[in-house]
């Protein structure tokens, strides 16, 4: 949006300053200026009047924006992104590891024919121990134990959650791996929701799987699904993640497996529920949010009881608000959803296609959408979002590829850090363009109105080029500098198509202009009665002008007085 704003702007200063250097060659003319002097005055005016330093700073700008966000695991791939994060008015974002710690810990178990949950400890009933190893033989991540007993986990945070809690209880993965062998597998997908192995238990071919619930209970054909569905709703409003596992005998292993031939006819082992637990600094990073008017969504593959207990306790899901399933979200037509997407602040089970849905809903409402994501199926909501956020530590390189943004901690807290530096780097731009427009209005209608009333020149070629290059450049990119004001995200993100002159910065650039042009007029007069020459006048005129435009540096630091004391 910033490109294009300026490179508009651009276009009119160009046609504004040429008609009125024009006008002043022609004035210079006619009263009989010579042609060499008012030619060199005319074009150093117009080099004046555009502020042709202006698209290098604004790259300073935002270069050193980026470098800023760096520092606080931000990685920017491109600089227009900057600007654009400060427009963010939607943050949809993922719960595992960037709303929470992505430390899945086991805290509770339910076996089949049992009535009670079963907390997981290192002595653990039979049942629970024959729960933990099907769901080991079912996981790819691994976990080592150092001398010092500390752990090193690999793969999936969901996995090794079930692999540590199964070496509590005695079950070495090594061993587990040569005792019981795995055969054939079906990886987990985010379509199905599940994962399949097939092991050898015991000289029996064995087909163990894990996944969601709500998909596992549609195949299974033994099991009391009643009670295994109440202990579910039990364990999600307790913001457990809930796991279900699965077995089925086999008479011989299929040439091909494939999720249709395997997938079926389940014997429903129990459930599992863990815990990740919510960052810390989530919370306020979610109520910052709110405060700058942004709206914070929960986008989870997780059961929608477990998401919404931990999307009210960061303060996502608040009085209002709703939370909705993919199934749900499937249900609806795109004029549905666009009716329904305001209230929604946490969509649970979805796919990477329910995220496209999200987005382009947000954006047809005029909103200006930031979308996380770590793998290969997200990369077509990341590319679709106005701003997308691919994880660093979990993402996957397609996922990065896609983004305009990749957080090297997968937090959630990053995102508006980088939120609230995209929101200054907008403001001071802001106040660059404001003070080199004002400035270089000054410029022009000191020599228009010096020419129109007195048919002379204020302020010669060289004075014009000097002021272009010194007093207009060097306070321009110290502007561009200026630290984050602590007030930045008090205020709503601005809509998309707000110009950069809004809330009142054309105004206010035009009548500094008009002051600088009536101080340097006043000067140019003053100096050429005292001293009685030409050149008197001039030098007054270059002082003042010099010195009005050091002075308007500090006067655009801030929409603040700068004579208010802080606290």
């Amino acid at each position: 949006p910033l490109q294009k704003k300026l490179a508009q702007l651009g276009t009119y200063l160009g046609f504004l300053a040429l008609a009125a250097c024009a006008v002043i060659f022609v004035v210079g003319v006619w009263n009989g200026i010579n042609v060499l002097e008012i030619f060199m005055t005319a074009v150093s005016l117009a080099v004046s009047a555009i502020p042709e330093g202006l698209p290098a700073i604004v790259t300073i700008v935002l270069a050193i924006g980026v470098q800023r966000m760096v520092k606080k695991n931000a990685l920017i791939r491109r600089l227009p992104a900057v600007e654009t994060l400060g427009s963010a008015s939607v943050i949809c974002s993922d719960k595992t590891g960037t709303l929470t710690q992505n430390r899945m810990t086991l805290t509770k178990a339910w076996v089949e024919g049992e009535g009670e949950l079963e907390a997981i400890s290192s002595e653990n009933s039979e049942q629970v121990k024959r729960l933990l190893l099907y769901g080991a033989l079912c996981c790819d991540g691994s976990v080592t134990f150092g001398e010092d007993g500390k752990e090193q986990h690999i793969g999936d945070p969901t996995e090794t959650a079930i692999l540590v809690a199964a070496h509590k209880n005695g079950m070495e993965q090594g061993a587990l791996s040569q005792e019981y062998p795995r055969l054939a597998e079906l990886p987990f997908d985010s379509d199905r929701k599940l994962m399949t192995t097939v092991n050898r238990i015991d000289g029996t071919l064995v087909a163990v799987v894990k996944g969601a619930f709500d998909v596992m209970a549609q195949r299974c054909v033994k099991g009391d699904l009643d009670a295994a569905r109440e202990k579910n709703e039990e364990m999600s409003r307790q913001a457990l993640r809930v796991l279900a596992v699965g077995y089925k005998t086999l008479e011989t292993l299929p040439e091909e497996p494939t999720s249709q031939e395997l997938e079926k006819d389940w014997s429903l082992l129990g459930l599992v529920g863990m815990i990740d637990p919510p960052r810390p600094e989530a919370k306020a990073a979610v109520a910052t949010c709110r405060q700058a008017g942004i709206k914070p969504v929960m986008i989870t593959g997780d059961h929608v009881v477990t998401a919404s207990a931990i999307a009210q306790e960061l303060g996502i899901l608040t009085p209002g608000d709703k939370a909705v399933t993919g199934a749900e979200l499937d249900a609806m037509s795109d004029s549905q959803l666009d009716q329904e997407v305001a209230p929604i602040a946490v969509y649970a089970r979805v796919s990477p296609e329910n995220k496209i849905r999200i987005v382009k809903a947000w954006q047809r409402q005029g909103q200006v959408v930031s979308m996380t994501g770590d793998g290969v199926n997200d990369a077509p909501a990341l590319k679709a979002a106005d701003i997308g956020c691919a994880m660093g530590i979990t993402g996957t390189d397609v996922a990065k590829g896609a983004a305009d943004m990749t957080l090297t901690d997968d937090n959630f807290a990053t995102i508006v850090d980088a939120v609230r530096e995209g929101r200054g780097i907008y403001a001071n731009i802001r106040k660059v363009v404001g003070f080199l427009l004002g400035t270089n209005i000054g410029e022009v209608l000191t020599v228009f109105f010096a020419m129109i009333l007195w048919h002379k020149t204020p302020l010669l070629s060289m004075q014009l080029l000097w002021i272009n290059l010194v007093t207009d450049s060097l306070p321009a990119i110290a502007l561009g500098m200026e630290a984050v004001e602590p007030d930045v995200m008090d205020h709503s993100p601005k809509p998309k198509s707000e110009g950069i002159f809004a809330h009142g910065l054309g105004v206010q650039v035009v009548l500094q202009g008009c002051m600088f042009a009536l101080l340097t007029l006043a000067a140019f007069l003053l100096g050429e009665k005292v001293t009685g020459s030409l050149q008197g006048g001039q030098t007054m005129a270059f002082l003042v002008l010099a010195l009005t435009q050091i002075v308007q540096a500090f006067n655009m630091r801030s929409e603040h007085s700068l004579f208010v004391l802080g606290p």
